[in-house]
């Protein structure tokens, strides 16, 4: 860092190495970095050597044992799903928010549920509107967060919106619904020595999405522009096996469904790299619950996590069941599996298993993964 300027080390370190997941976290905040189609663009030269930009990125320096310490109470354990509080499956009672929803609907009933009970007073998520280029949306109103439902599987650039949320007077406590390497930029900005100039206080819950992959926009964008009309494009979704198949759903075409294979083609190479399916540094996560239709698996992570579902659940807003040991074993070897093949290739791309690229301190758990 005594050479290079913070943007010019991101550019050398993170976007030029194919590395930047396009979470948001160094855009909203200064005018030197946007986010631009899937795409981190610098607008001007920055001359400052050490920037908010540099700390908030997941993948310059990222020390898990120190964040997980913080943020929980504990050191880093696990070598599947994070740390649990309680595990199970669940589902929205209401019906708009159920067919909204993707599976469950969970995800968008415990965001009403933390806006109308006044845990926070907005929620950052990410406005699937145009699916072929989602971007982070500030809810303060039921409505809005209803007009958010559903997943795009394309990357977006969500924690932007927190940024900007930061600076409106109006806003005192965010929620945000985020993926894996979003919730882990959330925690290095809420414990790095800039957060507070960030104003990570308006930080109130972390809802994390369940992720094994997002799609780069460019080159999603074409080949499905060649498939259907991109802008009538209502939602998209991920069947589970044996179907291997991206099923579009448009608004005058129906369901149109592509194979899997070739989407995965558009796959951001930054996602190879991540050792995160399920949100792990989050106050509660939730993501689709394999093989039962309409229902998600949801994994309570913090007390703040816990009191969000106790009043989803006192209130009728969601219904949970016990969830069968046999899908929380496939989950967890889900996890395991992306966390393997994660170090994998880290360790192809740098050649050594000393240098994990962005894990600057990698729990002795996930490092002892390289061994098997």
């Amino acid at each position: 860092m005594t050479e290079c300027t913070a943007w010019e080390e991101l550019q050398r370190r993170v976007i030029k190495e194919n590395l930047c997941t396009y979470c948001g976290a160094c855009t909203g905040m200064c005018p030197y970095f946007v986010p631009h189609k899937g795409k981190i663009i610098v607008r001007d030269k920055c001359g400052l050597s050490r920037g908010r930009c540099y700390d908030f990125c997941p993948r310059v320096a990222v020390d898990m044992e120190r964040l997980h310490e913080l943020m929980f109470g504990s050191p880093y354990e696990s070598n599947d799903i994070g740390l649990v509080k309680d595990v199970f499956i669940a589902r929205a009672a209401s019906p708009e928010i159920a067919s909204a929803g993707q599976y469950g609907g969970v995800v968008t009933a415990l965001g009403c549920v933390a806006l109308e009970g006044g845990m926070v007073d907005s929620v950052v998520a990410t406005d699937s509107t145009d699916t072929c280029l989602p971007a982070g949306r500030i809810a303060s109103t039921r409505a809005d967060l209803v007009d958010c439902a559903g997943s795009s599987y394309v990357a977006s650039a969500t924690v932007e919106a927190f940024n900007r949320g930061v600076r409106e007077n109006g806003i005192r406590k965010m929620a945000v619904i985020c993926t894996p390497c979003q919730s882990l930029a959330l925690a290095n900005m809420r414990f790095s020595e800039t957060g507070e100039q960030n104003g990570m206080n308006k930080l109130g819950l972390v809802i994390g999405l369940f992720c094994t992959w997002a799609l780069s926009y460019e080159g999603f964008a074409s080949y499905l522009k060649d498939r259907v009309s991109v802008h009538d494009v209502i939602k998209v979704d991920i069947p589970p096996p044996p179907a291997n198949t991206f099923d579009v759903y448009c608004k005058t075409s129906g369901r149109v469904s592509l194979p899997l294979t070739e989407v995965r083609n558009f796959v951001r190479e930054a996602c190879t790299y991540c050792i995160d399916m399920t949100a792990e540094f989050t106050d509660v996560s939730v993501g689709a619950a394999e093989g039962i239709k309409g229902w998600n698996t949801v994994i309570v992570r913090s007390d703040s996590g816990r009191e969000l579902i106790e009043k989803a659940v006192k209130q009728g807003v969601i219904t949970i069941k016990t969830m069968p040991e046999e899908n929380l074993r496939h989950l967890k070897d889900a996890s395991l599996l992306k966390k393997k093949r994660a170090l994998k290739n880290i360790c192809r791309k740098t050649g050594s298993t000393d240098d994990l690229l962005y894990l600057k301190n990698c729990p002795p758990v996930v490092r002892r993964l390289l061994e098997e």
